[in-house]
């Protein structure tokens, strides 16, 4: 297994005061729904707010932080990540408030489906798409999540971030520069809290659509699979399982890792996969698509970390290996 050098000793003695958990070395592969990926370098899980900040604010700036939620769309690479990964903890981190104006305030450590729950019973609509989306509001932020043509983008108002220098700061909607599946916020914020605007509606009603999601979702995808959701972007006028489809790539199997039989936009750790297993399957189908159509799929599930020498994957498996972090 790979392991990083102690960076503890070198934050001394301000890091005595940090008030949250700081590991060296710690697993993450726990921490992602596809269950692979090495270790931090030093993983911190800080108590609150003002506990993120000073940690911050104090953290040398070479040193390379990582956010890290639910881990629903993210592949960790076997080498691990250098640097700094924080997960906030729902204990501070996993409020949810109801507000005036059919609008709800909640902590990025919630998971989607929560906040889907929550405005729903409390009459408020608009925020059901939620129910389709696994993974927690910190990563529905930073990478617009949607589903049933409707994005993040289209109902956060605002949110709260602590910066690389751990100043609290409120961005605006337009702040974020959404795109599809992308946002392009300050470099290096942490997201700590988010607003969302919705509309009047009937819980009974609203619950009920969600039920039919969830129905539908668990009679098309593999939701109790070891998987990251859809693993790439749809391009413009196509679907990605259907291109997939068509280029022979549904049930391709690699190592452990597989593209879903039962959706070919899945990808799937069958067992005890690890991360150059699952990325090649990817990188592979990439290929076959590109093959077949002429066109490139872009990865949905966000990669980064380090290959272990020896284990790096080549982007389409017949370029140069990818280096460093992407």
């Amino acid at each position: 297994m790979t392991t990083w050098p102690d960076l503890l000793p070198s934050l001394q003695p301000w890091v005595s005061e940090v008030r949250g958990q700081l590991i060296p070395n710690q697993s993450l592969a726990e921490m992602t729904t596809l269950r692979v990926g090495g270790p931090a370098q030093l993983f911190f899980r800080p108590v609150d707010e003002a506990d993120l900040a000073f940690f911050l604010k104090n953290l040398p700036a070479e040193i390379k932080v990582t956010v890290v939620g639910l881990g629903s769309n993210l592949l960790i690479r076997d080498g691990g990540l250098d640097g700094v990964v924080i997960r906030l903890p729902a204990k501070g981190f996993g409020e949810i408030e109801i507000l005036d104006g059919h609008r709800v305030r909640v902590g990025t450590a919630v998971p989607d489906v929560k906040v889907a729950t929550a405005a729903a019973e409390a009459g408020i609509d608009g925020l059901w798409f939620y129910r389709g989306i696994p993974g927690g509001i910190g990563g529905a932020l930073y990478m617009n999540a949607g589903c049933y043509k409707t994005e993040t983008m289209d109902r956060m108002v605002e949110l709260r971030a602590i910066t690389r220098q751990g100043e609290t700061v409120t961005l605006t909607n337009a702040d974020m520069g959404y795109r599809y599946r992308k946002s392009n916020g300050p470099r290096g914020a942490v997201f700590v809290s988010a607003t969302y605007q919705g509309f009047p509606g009937d819980p009974a009603t609203i619950l009920e659509e969600m039920r039919t999601v969830t129905e539908r979702r668990e009679s098309t995808q593999p939701t109790r699979a070891k998987t990251a959701g859809s693993t790439f972007k749809n391009p413009e006028g196509h679907s990605s399982w259907k291109l997939i489809d068509e280029a022979g790539g549904r049930g391709y199997t690699f190592g452990r890792a597989q593209m879903s039989e039962m959706h070919s936009n899945f990808l799937i750790n069958m067992g005890e996969a690890d991360a150059f297993e699952v990325e090649t399957v990817g990188e592979t189908i990439r290929q076959k698509v590109r093959d077949k159509h002429g066109i490139e799929l872009r990865w949905e599930v966000r990669r980064i970390g380090h290959f272990v020498p020896g284990r790096e994957v080549r982007e389409f498996m017949d370029g140069e290996p990818f280096t460093g972090q992407v």
